[in-house]
């Protein structure tokens, strides 16, 4: 094993239920008479990329949005609430980095999310996750196209110049997985609150906690 890529911010730490939050409040600042229950939006989890989501609602109510100023609004939105939110990392996750870091193994973040969302999680993850932590750290200005295209994951690859086969990917979400099958890296499925029931059959298990001994077999 040569390296661990966590997938996303959400396999990080719990921040979906904080995203919600941040689309009904940009909703509220563009005069929108939108909300997005739970339930909404657990549906619409299914396929990834914000402004995606918004111009695709927008469509369903027969209103015309600009989905791109909504969606800057909502990342403003979402980096403030994570300032204020008190977040810790997911079970396992800080054990798994530490674990890597201290075999010489490569930890990567493999996302199609801004650079700023990134920061702002890790400003409030800190001092237990860190910037300096990761070797790589892909962000949506870097690829071509958001997951579940491989785009993401063969940056972080050349950006390391490891194989595939030698990693091992950690995702939240069906189109992260299907992102690493694409790419050829094994996945281990860690989906959170609101993508448990995603499907991830090209995962090869599923987890509720992270286990260095299991990501890192003889490490």
């Amino acid at each position: 094993m040569s390296a661990v890529l966590f997938g996303s911010i959400g396999t990080l730490a719990e921040t979906s239920e904080i995203q919600r939050e941040a689309f009904n409040d940009a909703f509220r600042a563009h005069g929108l008479d939108w909300h997005w229950e739970r339930a909404d939006y657990l549906a619409m989890l299914r396929e990834s990329g914000g402004r995606d989501r918004i111009a695709g609602y927008a469509a369903q109510q027969g209103t015309e949005v600009d989905a791109d100023a909504v969606h800057r609004s909502k990342s403003q939105a979402f980096q403030k609430l994570l300032a204020t939110s008190g977040l810790t990392p997911r079970p396992g996750v800080v054990d798994t980095i530490a674990a890597a870091r201290d075999a010489g193994v490569k930890v990567g973040l493999v996302t199609t999310t801004s650079r700023e969302n990134i920061d702002a999680l890790l400003d409030v993850l800190g001092p237990d996750v860190r910037r300096a932590d990761f070797d790589v750290v892909v962000d949506t200005s870097e690829v071509s196209a958001p997951k579940p295209d491989a785009a993401a994951y063969v940056h972080a690859l050349d950006a390391l110049g490891e194989r595939a086969g030698d990693c091992v990917a950690i995702e939240d979400n069906g189109d992260g997985v299907t992102a690493a099958a694409a790419a050829g890296v094994p996945c281990v499925a860690f989906p959170g609150a609101n993508t448990a029931d995603h499907g991830f059959s090209d995962a090869r298990s599923v987890v509720d906690r992270l286990d260095p001994a299991d990501l890192l077999p003889g490490r």
